[in-house]
């Protein structure tokens, strides 16, 4: 039962606001995925005390430096994405397979060898930029509900809303959910049965379904990281991030039923079209310690990104009736694209604590462990009454949640074989909408001695749940994702 009372309240933030401000959005740019070179892929990202890696810095920029050496590396990566879908026992798949040039950076090394007696010898200067996060995927569900419409979505909104309002206003004049409920009343969905009260004309029983979305875009880093050690046993770091994102979502809802052949409407199609960019900033602190020669402890801070995020959406609807024999197709596109004002969101912040372990500068193993606090996760001006509710939501129902990470390393000559494993817990105290990630890496490495190749397979699994629509009915697809990818890393010293 606690399942279903969350999803009506995360339904319910819908109600009455833009269509950005969801929870949902918040999490996409409050989860990482896992990117970056490939050896640091090849071990799920454990490199919060090994440094040494231009990724590597994302975790905990002391690892900077660790270089010896100044290097340059650039990755490209190519993402499948494979969505299985049930919904009301109808099982869908869509796959979605793209390549994208996801890492490119330089590490500068500077050490005073004039046996000055200063003991902070070493110091290292790093420009990274790295895709964190693609946003390219599809998702197909279907199946038949047995006795939800999408048509309650519009229906939803319109209550309350005066019919002279929507008879004497245009759809670019009215509010986003004047906007929903004009949608409806255009295509004759719902009729009026007092001055703000109206009544579906969907007849009951048995409905068809079909969701279709196709995502594209990315969210991007780019660091610029300051890092020093004290007798080659302590490295300071910090990281100045800018971020850039770029996300474009087309959606697409159908609905078919055969409840009353005589009056009544039959097929309803509901289309969205969103567009969200913007920017933001964050920074990290990090420390290494290394007390002998073979093990290293790490510590690191990632404070929030602080986002400034525009959206902009366009709608359309087409719905087909019957009276008795006679059939009428109702389409409505306003042709208006919907720009809203500029928002802020503020996201999630992690503290990593790491440990690892040399086996005679042969072989490595290597544990991060990550909290990660989702509940401060919020939407500004956080006095704004279209942000209130979600603010609490979020503050009341999100939790800090743990990731761990595991890597190793093993070298042969100029070879290198590499393993890993990760957890990331669902950002959610009741994990039902969005469940847990757990992954496995693996791949290789061949030295050159001035340069490197590096090549890695990542594999991850979550479930989590998705709406339809976003108010009116609370029947959700269940979705298991996984994720196949394989990173080429090509360094070389300078």
């Amino acid at each position: 039962m606690k399942k279903f009372y969350i999803l009506a309240l995360l339904s319910s933030f819908y109600f009455g606001m833009s269509q950005e401000t969801t929870v949902e959005d918040a999490l996409r740019y409050s989860t990482d995925n896992l990117t970056g070179t490939a050896r640091f892929r090849a071990m799920s990202g454990a490199f919060g005390s090994l440094g040494g890696d231009l990724s590597a810095i994302n975790i905990n920029p002391a690892g900077s430096a660790i270089f010896n050496h100044n290097m340059a590396s650039i990755t490209a990566s190519s993402f499948n994405t494979n969505n299985n879908s049930n919904y009301f026992g109808t099982r869908t798949s869509e796959n979605y397979s793209t390549l994208d040039l996801n890492q490119l950076g330089a590490v500068f090394v500077f050490v005073d060898n004039n046996n000055t007696g200063n003991d902070w010898k070493k110091f290292a200067v790093a420009l990274n930029y790295e895709n964190t996060n693609n946003f390219d995927n599809r998702l197909f569900s279907a199946g038949t509900n047995p006795s939800n419409t999408i048509g309650n979505y519009f229906l939803n909104f319109a209550q309350g809303i005066p019919v002279s309002v929507l008879d004497n206003y245009t759809y670019s004049e009215l509010s986003f959910a004047e906007q929903q409920a004009y949608l409806g009343y255009n295509t004759y969905l719902f009729d009026p049965d007092s001055p703000d009260t109206y009544t579906s004309n969907i007849p009951p029983g048995n409905f068809y379904q079909e969701n279709y979305m196709v995502s594209t875009g990315y969210n991007g880093k780019l660091t610029v990281n300051f890092a020093t050690s004290y007798k080659d046993k302590l490295y300071l770091g910090i990281n100045l991030n800018a971020h850039f994102t770029d996300y474009v979502r087309n959606s697409t809802v159908f609905e078919r039923n055969n409840n009353d052949p005589n009056i009544g409407v039959e097929q309803i199609r509901f289309s969205n079209d969103l567009y969200t960019y913007g920017g933001g900033f964050s920074f990290n602190l990090g420390a290494i310690y290394q007390p002998v020669d073979n093990f290293r402890l790490g510590f690191a801070y990632e404070s929030p990104t602080w986002y400034r995020l525009n959206d902009e959406l366009s709608q359309r609807i087409r719905a087909v009736s019957n009276d008795g024999p006679d059939v009428y197709v109702d389409y409505y596109d306003p042709n208006v694209l919907n720009v809203y004002p500029t928002y802020k969101l503020q996201t999630a912040q992690k503290i990593t604590g790491s440990a690892s372990y040399i086996f005679n500068k042969q072989g490595l193993i290597s544990i991060d462990a990550s909290f990660k606090d989702y509940s401060i996760t919020k939407f500004s001006p956080s006095n704004d009454p279209a942000y209130i509710g979600i603010n609490s939501f979020m503050a009341d129902n999100l939790k800090t949640a743990l990731e761990l990470r595991i890597g190793g390393e093993y070298r042969i000559k100029q070879f290198s074989l590499r393993a890993g494993y990760r957890f990331d817990e669902s950002p959610y105290k009741v994990d039902y909408a969005l469940g847990d990630l757990t992954g496995y890496s693996g791949g290789v490495g061949f030295n050159f001695g001035e340069s490197k190749l590096d090549l890695a397979y990542s594999h991850s699994d979550r479930n989590y749940n998705q709406s339809f629509v976003s108010s009116g009915m609370n029947d959700t697809a269940r979705i298991r994702t996984r994720q196949n990818n394989v990173t080429l890393t090509y360094s070389i010293n300078f």
